[in-house]
């Protein structure tokens, strides 16, 4: 399966869908993403706030397509100090050189959340 997410790692966006904490309906949003073997790294620009996050946090079972590929997957805020920088790195690098704006507030504050796409 890492196979088959390499492949997908050069895409633009994934399309995250969360399960609403308060309708229990599915929610999708496009978001920029980062790949790192099985793992799927995400910065939340609104941090805590986002209702995707706040979804995630209830409901850390998670739908994620990577062009027309969908996977299942479980999703977390990332904790650790190490996985916390990889994440933010491996998102500013990909997007920084083909964005017109500066991303480094936004690599700094933004909220980490991994989604363990595993053994899918």
């Amino acid at each position: 399966m890492t196979a088959d997410l390499s492949a997908l790692a050069g895409l633009d966006y994934c399309y995250l869908t969360t399960t609403g904490r308060r309708t229990g309906t599915p929610h999708t949003i496009e978001i920029w993403f980062a790949l790192d073997g099985a793992k799927l790294y995400l910065l939340s620009g609104g941090g805590d706030g986002s209702d995707w996050v706040k979804n995630l946090r209830r409901t850390p079972a998670v739908s994620v397509r990577l062009g027309d590929q969908p996977f299942a997957g479980l999703a977390s805020v990332v904790e650790d100090g190490d996985e916390d920088e990889r994440a933010r790195r491996l998102l500013f690098e990909k997007y920084q050189a083909g964005y017109s704006g500066d991303l480094t507030e936004w690599r700094q504050r933004a909220l980490p959340v991994v989604i363990d796409l595993g053994e899918n």
